[in-house]
C-alpha cells in the first residue's frame, strides 16, 4: 500500500526548512498560492491560507446586525419659531399740529405735510393706519448719477381715511416702456447654461497670487482663493471671554483654533459615544456598550437594504416617504486592545478641517495607545497601535477568519466573513515585521500578539477579488490629514484635495480614498485616470468611488462671476434695464417699506433676525437707488440703515458680540447673560454662523458699493464675521479655517457644539448659498480678489453638490427612489434625511426654507427644471398646497421663487392692488420682489 503525504504537512515542512540556518527558498509547488513578482512578495514566496472557524460561539442575536434607528428629530436647542419676524414695525412720525398718529404701527415719514394719496397699503387685510404724508428728501449723502434730474422725491403713503379708489390691479407689464399690452406673453422655456464674458475682472495671472497658507498651490492658473482675509485680532471693542458655557475637554494638541462644525465633534462632545461619519464609514467609541461590550473604536458601514423609512406623504405625487435613516450601533468591526476597559479614555488630537486623530489609552497617563487617524473619505479604518495586545471584536459575529497571501512585504492580510454575509479585509503591518498570527478565539473576538506596535486596517469589500486587488495595492498606507488649494481664472475654478499619508513604503504606494458623486463629476483628466471600480454606499450622499491617488483635482467651469446685486438669469449679461412702467410701480410701492422702522426691526436679541432685516433694507435701498434709478427716494432710509448697522459695529446691540477665547470665535453674549443655550438658535454654541453673519456681510457689501466712503470705518468688523464663519486661512490665530463650509462634502454644516446621534446637519441650502454670495460680493466691494474668487468657486461647488444631494429632480440617483418625490431633503443630516423643518411641517415651510432669501444666485442654484418640478408637484393650482392659498410671508416666498420659471405670473401677484404686506416675509421687501420679477422677465425674454 502506498502512503501519501498530506498537503498540509508538505507546506509546514517547506516553511520550517525555509527558516533553518543557511536554508534557501524553494520553488512553489503546484496548486499553492504564490506571488510571482518579487517586487510584491513577502518573506515567504509560497503561502498556504489558513481558515479559522469559531471554537467558542456566543449565541448570535439577530438584533446585532439591525442597529437602532433614532427616528425622532434631534433639535439640539433650536426653537420652533419661524425663520423670519412675523410682525413688521413702522416708523412713528414726530407729532406735528394737525396730524393724528395712532399708537398702532403705521406708515409715516417726516418732516412732512398732509396730503391725500391714491396709493393703498394693507397689512393683514386691514388698511395701514395713519394719514398720508409727503416729504421732500434732503440732498443724498452719496453722488447721484449724472442722469438724475432731481434730488427730490414724492413719497405716497397709505391712509385709513379718505381712501380713494385704488389703481387698477393690472400694472403695465414691466418689460414694456410705452406700449400698452394686457398680459405677459407665454413664458419661454428656453434656457442656457453658457456664460458670456464677465463684467467682473479677476486676475488671470498666477504671478498675482500669493502662496496659500492652507496648502501649496498646485499647477493652476488664476487667483489664489485662500489668501488670508486678515491675521489681526478682532476689533478692540469686542470684549474677550474665557468662560464659554461649554468647556473644551477631551482635546489635545490642537494646532490652532478648532473648527467647531466638523464631522468629528461627537467624539469630544457629551458622552463621546456618538458617531463620526467619515464616509463611507461611520465610527464611534464603543465605550463598553453594544453587543461587543468593547472599549475600542466601532466601525460600521450601512447598505441601502438596512435603511428605515418614514411614513408616506400622500399629499405629494408619488407618495414619497417622510424620511430615511441609517441604523446606529451596528458594530461590524471593533478595533480594540485587551488592555482597554472602563478606565479607558478617548482624546481628540490634532483636530483640523478634514481630519482628527482619535487616541484611546487604557488609563489617562498610559504610555500605550491606539491612534485612529480619521480623515474624510478614508479608504480604510486604521488603528496605529503602540504597545498593546490587539483585540478585534464584532457585534455582528465572525463566521470565519481566513489568512490570505500578503499583498506586499511586511503587510499581512486576512479575510473576514460576518454573519450578515458581509466581507471585510484586515491588514496588519507589524512594526517588527513578525507574523501577527491572529487567532479567532470566538465568533466575537480575534486576538493578536501581546505588546504589539504597528498598524491594523479594516475595510469592507463588496466587490470580491476585484475589490481585494484594489485594497491590496494601497494596503499598509493611510491618510493622516488633508489640505485644500484653489484658484479661479475667469469662469473656471480649480480646487484640489491633497492628503498627507503614512505607513509602509509610502513613496511607492498610492493612497486609497473615497470620492463623493459631486467630486467624480468634476474630476480633471488626470484624476479620472485614478478611478477604480470599487464603490461603497455613503449614509446620505449616494455611492462613493474609491480613488487610488494622493490628490484629486476638480474643475468648476461655469462660475457665476457675472452675478451682482441685480437679478440674474443664466446665459446672458445682467444688462437689461427696467422699463419705465416697472420703475414707476417700484417707486409707488417702495415708500411703504422705506418708511418702516429700521432700528426697531434690526436691533433685536437675535443676530439672525437682525442680520436678515439689515440685508432686507440694504436690498430695498439698492433696488430703489440702482434698479429704479431714484437715489433721492432711498436717501432717508439709506442714512437710517447705516446708523442701524453702526449699532452692531459699535457693539451696542441688545446682546453684544464677544470673542470667545475657548473655542475661538465671535458669538452672541445672549447665552452668557441669560443662561439659555437656545437663544438665537444656538449662536453662542456656533450654530448657524454662516446664516447669521452672512446677512450682515451681504448688507455691508451693498452699503459699501453705494457709499465707498463707508468702508474704512466698517471693513475690519465685517471681515471679522467673514473670518469667523468662513475663514480662508489655516494659520489665523483667532479663527479656524472654514468653520461652516466643508470642502469635502461641498456644502456647509450648520450644527455647532452640540452632540448629535445623526451627526451634523443643514436645513437651508438657500442660506448656505447666501453666505457664499455675501463673501463674493463683499470681496468685490472691498477689492479683495481672493475673497471674491472664493465666493464664486463656492457658488460653483454648491450648484453641483446641492443639486446632487439636497435639491432632487426626478432623475436624482443619489437619494433613495422613494424619497426624491419630496424634491428637497428637508434637513439633511450626516446619517439621515428628514423632510421637515425645525419649526413646522407645512410644505411651504419645508420647501420654502430652501428658497429664502430670494437673491440673484437663486436662479444659479435652483435650476429651472427643478423649480418647475417642485412647483407642479406642490404649489400649482390643484396641487395639495396651492401657493394662492398659502398664508403669510411664505406666500411671497413661493411667488418670488416662481419668478425663476414664470416671472410674469409672479409680477402679477406682487403688483396687484390692494396688496397685503403680510404676504411679505420679514426678511424681504415687496419692492425687491417686484424688481426681481421684472428683471427676471426681461432677462428671460432676451433668451427667446
Amino acid at each position: 500500500m502506498t502512503l501519501s503525504t498530506p498537503p498540509w504537512l508538505i507546506a509546514m515542512l517547506i516553511i520550517a526548512i525555509g527558516h533553518l540556518p543557511g536554508a534557501h527558498t524553494l520553488p512553489c509547488l503546484p496548486n499553492r498560492n504564490c506571488l510571482g513578482d518579487e517586487r510584491d512578495v513577502a518573506d515567504n514566496l509560497c503561502f498556504s491560507p489558513v481558515t479559522q472557524f469559531p471554537t467558542v460561539t456566543t449565541q448570535p442575536k439577530p438584533i446585532a446586525a439591525l442597529g437602532t434607528y433614532y427616528t425622532a428629530l434631534e433639535r439640539d436647542v433650536r426653537p420652533t419659531i419661524q425663520p423670519f419676524p412675523t410682525e413688521i414695525f413702522y416708523i412713528t412720525f414726530n407729532l406735528e399740529v394737525g396730524l393724528v398718529h395712532p399708537s398702532s404701527p403705521h406708515l409715516d415719514i417726516g418732516p412732512s405735510e398732509a396730503i391725500e394719496s391714491d396709493f393703498r397699503c394693507l397689512y393683514r387685510g386691514k388698511p395701514c393706519a395713519g394719514f398720508p404724508h409727503v416729504v421732500k428728501s434732503s440732498t443724498p449723502s452719496w453722488p447721484l448719477p449724472q442722469n438724475t434730474s432731481s434730488a427730490e422725491a414724492i413719497i405716497h403713503i397709505g391712509t385709513t381715511s379718505s381712501i380713494q379708489t385704488p389703481k387698477p390691479s393690472g400694472c403695465p407689464p414691466p418689460y414694456l416702456t410705452d406700449t400698452s399690452i394686457s398680459s405677459f406673453p407665454e413664458q419661454t422655456t428656453t434656457s442656457s447654461s453658457i456664460s458670456t464674458t464677465s463684467s467682473i475682472t479677476t486676475s488671470s495671472s498666477s504671478s498675482t497670487s500669493t502662496a496659500s497658507p492652507v496648502a501649496p498651490l498646485p499647477p493652476m492658473f488664476g487667483q489664489n482663493i485662500f489668501e488670508p482675509v486678515s491675521l489681526e485680532p478682532p476689533p478692540a471693542n469686542i470684549p474677550r471671554r474665557g468662560d464659554h458655557p461649554l468647556k473644551k475637554e477631551h482635546i489635545s494638541e490642537a494646532p490652532g483654533p478648532i473648527s467647531t462644525n466638523k464631522f468629528y465633534g461627537n467624539l469630544y462632545l457629551g458622552s463621546q459615544a456618538n458617531y463620526a461619519f467619515v464616509q463611507p464609514y461611520g465610527v464611534s467609541w464603543a465605550k463598553g456598550g453594544g453587543v461587543s461590550r468593547s472599549y475600542g473604536l466601532s466601525v460600521s458601514h450601512i447598505e441601502s437594504s438596512q435603511l428605515a423609512f418614514g411614513p408616506e406623504n400622500t399629499a405629494i405625487p408619488g407618495n414619497p416617504v417622510q424620511f430615511y435613516i441609517n441604523p446606529i450601533g451596528i458594530q461590524s468591526m471593533v478595533l480594540s486592545a485587551v488592555e482597554l476597559s472602563s478606565s479607558t479614555v478617548l482624546t481628540v488630537s490634532k483636530p483640523m478641517a478634514f481630519s482628527a486623530d482619535i487616541v484611546l489609552r487604557p488609563t489617562p497617563n498610559s504610555g500605550s495607545s491606539i491612534t485612529f487617524p480619521l480623515v474624510q473619505g478614508m479608504g480604510y479604518v486604521t488603528g496605529v497601535y503602540s504597545g498593546l495586545q490587539p483585540s478585534i471584536q464584532t457585534g455582528v459575529f465572525f463566521r470565519k477568519l481566513e489568512s490570505a497571501a500578503p499583498p506586499k512585504p511586511g503587510v499581512f492580510k486576512y479575510r473576514l466573513l460576518l454573519e450578515d454575509n458581509s466581507n471585510w479585509l484586515l491588514y496588519v503591518t507589524p512594526g517588527n515585521g513578525a507574523d501577527p498570527n491572529l487567532q479567532l478565539v470566538s465568533n466575537s473576538f480575534i486576538r493578536g500578539p501581546a505588546g504589539f506596535s504597528g498598524t491594523i486596517q479594516v475595510a469592507k469589500n463588496p466587490s470580491g477579488r476585484n475589490g481585494e486587488a484594489i485594497y491590496d495595492r494601497s494596503a499598509g498606507v493611510y491618510a493622516t490629514g488633508c489640505s485644500v488649494a484653489g484658484t479661479v481664472d475667469g469662469t473656471t475654478g480649480v480646487y484640489s484635495l491633497t492628503w498627507d499619508k503614512a505607513g509602509k513604503d509610502v513613496p511607492n504606494t498610492p493612497l486609497l480614498m473615497f470620492a463623493l458623486p459631486h467630486h467624480v463629476q468634476s474630476f480633471d483628466a488626470e484624476t479620472q485616470r485614478s478611478k477604480t471600480d470599487l464603490l461603497l454606499r455613503t449614509t446620505t450622499k449616494g455611492m462613493a468611488m474609491a480613488i487610488a491617488a494622493n490628490s484629486w483635482t476638480m474643475n468648476e467651469r461655469d462660475l457665476p462671476i457675472n452675478i451682482g446685486f441685480a437679478p440674474w438669469a443664466p446665459g446672458i449679461e445682467p444688462s437689461a434695464a427696467l422699463s419705465s412702467s416697472a420703475k414707476q410701480t417700484i417707486r409707488d410701492v417702495a415708500p411703504s417699506e422705506l418708511t418702516q422702522n429700521i432700528h426697531q426691526q434690526t436691533n433685536l436679541n437675535s443676530m439672525y433676525f437682525s442680520g436678515k432685516a439689515l440685508a432686507k433694507f440694504a436690498m430695498l435701498v439698492f433696488t430703489v437707488h440702482e434698479l429704479a434709478g431714484d437715489p433721492a427716494l432711498a436717501e432717508s432710509a439709506f442714512r437710517t440703515l447705516k446708523d442701524a448697522f453702526a449699532t452692531f459695529v459699535q457693539n451696542r446691540q441688545v446682546f453684544p458680540l464677544v470673542y470667545d477665547t475657548v473655542w475661538n470665535g465671535v458669538v452672541s453674549s445672549g447665552t452668557y447673560q441669560t443662561g439659555d443655550p437656545g437663544l438665537d438658535f444656538g449662536n453662542t454654541f456656533y450654530n448657524d454662523h454662516h446664516f447669521h453673519y452672512g446677512y450682515f456681510i451681504l448688507a455691508a457689501a451693498i452699503i459699501g458699493s453705494i457709499d465707498p466712503s463707508w468702508l474704512d470705518a466698517n471693513k475690519a468688523w465685517v471681515n471679522m464675521l467673514v473670518r469667523d464663519a468662513g475663514n480662508s486661512a489655516s494659520n489665523d490665530p483667532y479663527f479656524p479655517f472654514s468653520r461652516g463650509f466643508d470642502w469635502y462634502n461641498g456644502h456647509s454644516w450648520a450644527k455647532g457644539l452640540f452632540e448629535s446621534g445623526d451627526g451634523k446637519d443643514q436645513e437651508s441650502t438657500s442660506e448656505d448659498t447666501m453666505f457664499a454670495f455675501a463673501i463674493k460680493m463683499w470681496g468685490k466691494t472691498i477689492n479683495n480678489r481672493s475673497m471674491e474668487a472664493r465666493g464664486n468657486l463656492m457658488l460653483g461647488i454648491l450648484a453641483r453638490s446641492l443639486n446632487s444631494y439636497f435639491l432632487m429632480k426626478s432623475d436624482n440617483t443619489n437619494q433613495p427612489a422613494n424619497f426624491i418625490g419630496n424634491k428637497v431633503t428637508g434637513i439633511l443630516f450626516e446619517n439621515k434625511a428628514d423632510h421637515t423643518t425645525y419649526f413646522g411641517t407645512n410644505l411651504e415651510y419645508i420647501q420654502g426654507i430652501h428658497m429664502l432669501p430670494i437673491i440673484p444666485p437663486s436662479a444659479f442654484i435652483r435650476r429651472r427644471d427643478f423649480v418647475e418640478e417642485e412647483w407642479n408637484a406642490m404649489f400649482k393650482e390643484g396641487a395639495s398646497t396651492p401657493a394662492s392659498r398659502v398664508q403669510g410671508g411664505w406666500q411671497g416666498i413661493l411667488y418670488a421663487n416662481l419668478a425663476i420659471i414664470n416671472p410674469g405670473a409672479a409680477w402679477d401677484f406682487f403688483s396687484s392692488e390692494p396688496f397685503d404686506l403680510a404676504k411679505i416675509d420679514g426678511g424681504a421687501s415687496r419692492t425687491w420682489y417686484l424688481a426681481y420679477c421684472a428683471c427676471r422677465f426681461q432677462l428671460s425674454f432676451l433668451l427667446e
